[in-house]
């Protein structure tokens, strides 16, 4: 009976200990890059910053919006939310769930996207107040296998 039992804490043990071993890994895929993106400055220009974005598929990104502009920009790029997965997008105290094709920022607002892209491909950026991406305010979100 004796063994039984030094056998069942010797298993239970190794188990435990085992688990412990692969903790760091999965810890490490479980993290989110971070990109922040503004959209304009203080100066006003009608660009975001940066323009282009570089993501892999299936990896989570958070993209930390910002817009320092004294004008509000929209962050629009409604193929890639289609073509992505959205964990959440947070502003202030609010958290909002579900389907997202563009962020409002007021000036001086700030929001943070957490986003899965699921398909590789090249998608536009733009800002959809009329006059602002015709004036630059465009880019590119670059998402790789």
């Amino acid at each position: 009976m004796r063994l039984i039992w030094q056998t069942l804490v010797l298993s239970v043990v190794v188990i435990f200990v085992s688990s412990l071993y692969g903790l760091p890994i999965a810890l490490a895929d479980s993290q989110v890059d971070e990109i922040k993106v503004s959209l304009g400055n203080s100066s006003g220009e009608l660009r975001f910053f940066p323009s282009n974005l570089q993501l892999e598929a299936g990896k989570p990104y958070k993209l930390l919006l910002d817009n320092p502009s004294p004008n509000k920009h929209y962050f629009t790029s409604k193929d890639f939310a289609d073509a992505s997965w959205t964990r959440k997008v947070q502003a202030g105290k609010v958290e909002v769930k579900g389907a997202i094709h563009e962020l409002e920022l007021k000036p001086g607002a700030e929001a943070e996207w957490v986003i899965t892209p699921m398909k590789a491909g090249t998608y536009e950026l733009h800002c959809s107040i009329e006059g602002h991406a015709p004036a630059g305010m465009v880019g590119e979100i670059v998402v790789t296998d």
